[in-house]
């Protein structure tokens, strides 16, 4: 049976090793690319906050209608 100790230091090795060759965004690209996903954010959840309003109008009016 493998000692658990062992593996788990030769994972967190190539761990470390794979996370040092990874590329990391500069501080510019790390606020654009979050300013981006904020805006995102806000137009989807407008558009989604009209959806939503409308088609409750849409069924009160068609409900209403056939009442």
């Amino acid at each position: 049976m493998k000692n658990p100790f062992s593996s788990t230091r030769i994972f967190l090795g190539e761990m470390v090793g794979e996370l040092q060759k990874a590329t990391w965004p500069t501080r510019t690209e790390l606020r654009d690319s979050t300013v981006v996903v904020i805006l995102a954010m806000l137009i989807l959840g407008v558009f989604t906050s009209i959806s939503d309003f409308s088609l409750a109008a849409f069924v009160d009016l068609f409900t209403s209608l056939v009442s």
